[in-house]
């Protein structure tokens, strides 16, 4: 039976594929810090900003199956609010959670992965990593190093038979949206910071079903050959091509005309 090791599975876009590849007759193996088990799901308690807690997971998981097909890095989470007052320690946080677990998470994996000489890395990133979303900065800057890191993976584990790709969704309605931690300070400063994150948040609880990232997901987790990076959604396709194609000053000016 062909395995899926997911991160983050347990809400919103990762629940979607815990789902999706179950109904593909995939046993799935979710790490969370909440989530439950059933006949093809077994979650393990897992804290992605730990890099202990990542490499106790991967030893209990691996005490049920002998081979892993698939990895996903999906765990993440989203601040919002003026750069300037946003509190180191979320900022830390933002990067702890985004960058810094999926990192644990590929080194806890690709000794596996290499010892097989086949597998999968697969991460969920986020258009903002291209397109960077003011009073979100730090979260597209998480998203960005993350789309860096794996590009490099990508050249890293070629050799070894491992393929390496990113998913940028765009907006999707999920729990995501009021998950998010949102700085209050500097409101009497940045003035339209409020009403730029409550316009972001009307566009994502209005976004893309889970499960269309889900079955994006599986494309890329059993097409031969994936390419690096792939775009969650058709409209977000001709923003990214915009993006790559226009020079980045316009770009910028109209992603703040949007928001700000």
């Amino acid at each position: 039976m062909n395995t899926l090791l997911i991160t983050g599975g347990s809400s919103g876009i990762g629940l979607a594929t815990v789902q999706y590849f179950v109904s593909k007759q995939w046993q799935v193996f979710e790490l969370s810090r909440s989530g439950s088990s059933s006949e093809q799901v077994c979650h393990i308690y897992c804290d992605v900003t730990d890099e202990s807690s990542v490499q106790q997971a991967l030893t209990q998981v691996m005490q049920h199956t002998d081979h892993l097909d698939v990895v996903i890095s999906n765990a993440g989470f989203g601040i919002s609010g003026p750069i300037e007052f946003t509190d180191s320690s979320a900022a830390k946080k933002q990067f702890d959670v985004n960058f810094f677990g999926a990192f644990y998470l590929v080194k806890a994996t690709l000794p596996i992965l290499r010892q097989q000489g086949y597998g999968r890395v697969l991460f969920t990133s986020s258009v903002a990593a291209e397109l960077s979303i003011p009073y979100q900065g730090f979260y597209s800057a998480s998203k960005s190093a993350l789309n860096a890191m794996a590009l490099a993976l990508a050249n890293e584990v070629r050799a070894f038979g491992i393929h390496v790709a990113v998913l940028m969704p765009g907006d999707v309605a999920t729990g995501f949206t009021s998950a998010r931690e949102k700085e209050i300070k500097g409101a009497d400063v940045y003035h339209n910071a409020h009403a730029a994150v409550a316009a972001m948040e009307r566009d994502e609880q209005s976004g893309m079903s889970p499960v269309q990232m889900a079955r994006d997901l599986y494309r890329m987790a059993t097409t031969s050959s994936p390419k690096p990076l792939y775009i969650g959604g058709m409209i977000y396709k001709v923003f990214c091509l915009l993006n790559r194609l226009l020079p980045k000053r316009i770009v910028n000016w109209i992603v703040g005309k949007l928001y700000c």
